[in-house]
């Protein structure tokens, strides 16, 4: 399949083309591959669900967490386990923010920007991480440091509007972040 198309069954019903651009094409991973035993979970996982369209959510989400992103060929791997048209799986991959289509650093760094956190200086901490990372701190979506080492990105609520501001970096939660906090979550990664 051409990494700019994904085939819709509507197209194909419709007389047109099988295949249609599509406006955000996903990075590629010509060495993608699924391990045998993930394949054995995700299959059991599938067994879950009233039909196997409903799984779609939990491959996005283990795929991502074993590669760190959802490239063009997992979504048509989950679309083919799935019986699917890689069209249902990339509609999600594109509407969901959690889903990177892109590579992300070895340290995901996530600053809250809702009303909370935002009143309590979460958008200078933002800027703070990109200056210190060779950032645009006015870019749009998630940033990467040249060295692949850091991804800094806005995001909406992460629960704990009482401790604001609120930063998550990978899986840990980091709450009343001032500055000097955000110096120390920097210098603890490595």
């Amino acid at each position: 399949m051409n990494p700019q198309t994904i085939s819709t069954p509507q197209a194909a019903d419709a007389g047109t083309a099988s295949a249609i651009p599509i406006p955000n094409p996903l990075c590629e991973q010509p060495d993608f591959s699924v391990p045998a035993e993930m394949v054995a979970v995700l299959d059991e996982l599938t067994t879950h669900y009233p039909r196997k369209r409903s799984a779609s959510l939990m491959l996005l989400h283990a795929v991502e967490e074993r590669y760190g992103y959802v490239s063009r060929q997992a979504v048509e791997w989950i679309a083919a386990r799935l019986e699917l048209a890689p069209i249902n799986v990339y509609e999600l991959v594109t509407f969901y923010p959690m889903f990177h289509r892109q590579p992300t650093g070895r340290f995901h760094l996530r600053i809250c920007r809702t009303l909370s956190c935002a009143l309590r200086d979460s958008y200078k901490i933002h800027d703070h991480f990109c200056r210190k990372l060779g950032l645009d701190p006015h870019g749009h979506g998630a940033q990467t440091s040249k060295d692949g080492m850091f991804t800094v990105e806005f995001v909406e609520c992460l629960a704990s509007c009482g401790t604001a501001p609120v930063i998550q970096c990978n899986d840990t939660f980091h709450e009343e972040v001032t500055l000097e906090k955000a110096d120390k979550i920097l210098e603890g990664c490595k």
